[in-house]
């Protein structure tokens, strides 16, 4: 495959940092694992790397390339803001060399199925948008959505309340890549009603018009049984051949309203919609996925002296890993924050690998986990991961020495 064309200049672009061998090495000490009693069938072997994580990923190709299903980062802004725990200030030129490195690492340890999400504002995000085109390929983009972080409006700002983050989707290689449904809830089988009490049970009007289909159709029309002539609205299609029509008709599939003289729609059946779920759309309101006030609350639950600045809500993680993954499978976080990923990938059955550079590895990210791992941890998706306890982590730490050597050994 051609290699893409660059699209995004910058100064220094051609600037490549050395990395010098490092090897992860174990600190048991600091290791943690479910006592007895815990529940069977947890997951052991995650992996929280305190260090580097340019230097991380590279010690991690190895053993992890082609392995990992999902890459989820929260890189910094770039907003120019001063952060307690990071700094998010770069300048733009070595802020996209900084991601382009990190990046590139990240696509090689990519599955072939496997995708990349990125938390991004609009500091950066066309930028990055442009940047990961180049390294994944355009083809290879799968959406930005649109994540409100914020449901109160700012009065005090001199032109937008800024109340929305991005998130970049790419795949590894787009054609091999889908993501999964998300399970139909209660409010959306609610508008199923079955008003005939028709024998297949409750049932939704749906149109039997299309937006497109072959010109043959256009002049399409069908007779119904009680007489009523059908014809597919000025500038679209039959959903249906007379034949399927006819069938429905047939079988009582057809509504023409209470009062019989509505247009004519197709009842589509609850029981035969797909078991997969349903698509997820590109904007995801705060009441389904969390918002920032919701994401420090749940940080103050294991560190309420210093919370973390800018958290993401573990109902965003829950979403995004569902629709990543399945159980069992790998997510790679490599700027890990204060945790949110790796507690909500371990309560959802998922293998994790968390890096974090910062302190708060130590203060807020072994903490959380040792919570999630004793059941202590009670709020966030706990409850609706049905979240019990168990499982472990290995605490790595990055060590000058030959790429061969791991925990200490040849």
């Amino acid at each position: 495959m051609r290699k893409p064309k660059p699209e995004l200049t910058w100064m220094g672009k051609e600037a490549r940092p050395r990395l010098e061998p490092v090897v992860l090495v174990e600190d048991v000490s600091l290791s943690y694992h479910a006592g007895e009693g815990a529940e069977e069938g947890g997951i052991f072997d995650n992996q929280l790397i305190f260090g580097d994580n340019l230097l991380a990923l590279k010690a991690l190709e190895q053993e992890f390339t082609g392995k990992v299903k999902c890459v989820f980062i929260d890189p910094p802004y770039n907003t120019g803001s001063a952060f307690t725990h990071y700094d998010d200030g770069l300048e733009h030129s070595i802020w996209l060399g900084f991601m382009r490195d990190r990046l590139e690492i990240s696509r090689r340890l990519l599955a072939e199925e496997g995708s990349l999400w990125i938390t991004i504002d609009d500091n950066e995000a066309h930028y990055l948008k442009v940047l990961c085109d180049e390294i994944f390929g355009r083809a290879n983009f799968v959406s930005n959505v649109i994540w409100q972080k914020k449901y109160t409006i700012a009065n005090d700002v001199r032109w937008f309340s800024e109340n929305h983050d991005h998130i970049l989707i790419y795949a590894k290689d787009k054609s091999a890549w889908r993501p999964n449904r998300m399970p139909r809830t209660d409010e959306m089988n609610a508008r199923y009603k079955n008003p005939d009490r028709h024998p297949k049970g409750p049932w939704k009007a749906t149109p039997l018009h299309a937006k497109s289909g072959p010109e043959t159709a256009k002049n399409f029309s069908y007779c119904f049984r009680n007489g009523v002539l059908w014809m597919p609205p000025p500038g679209t299609y039959p959903r249906f051949s007379g034949e399927s029509l006819r069938a429905m008709d047939e079988n009582d599939e057809i509504w023409f309203g209470k009062n019989g003289k509505a247009t004519p729609a197709r009842k589509t059946f609850l029981h035969e919609l797909p078991d997969g779920g349903t698509p997820s759309a590109t904007v995801w309101l705060h009441a389904d996925t969390g918002n920032n006030h919701e994401a420090r609350d749940e940080v103050k639950a294991f560190n309420p002296e210093n919370p973390f600045d800018t958290p993401k809500p573990e109902k965003l993680l829950q979403k995004i890993i569902h629709l990543a993954t399945r159980e069992g499978d790998l997510l790679l976080d490599s700027f890990a924050g204060s945790g949110t990923s790796g507690a909500v990938a371990h309560k959802m059955g998922r293998r994790w690998i968390m890096v974090e550079l910062g302190e708060h590895c130590h203060t807020h990210i072994i903490p959380r986990l040792k919570k999630v791992i004793d059941g202590e941890d009670k709020g966030g998706i706990t409850d609706s991961a049905g979240w019990k306890g168990g499982g472990g982590f290995r605490y790595y730490r990055l060590v000058s020495g030959m790429p061969a050597i791991r925990n200490g050994q040849k």
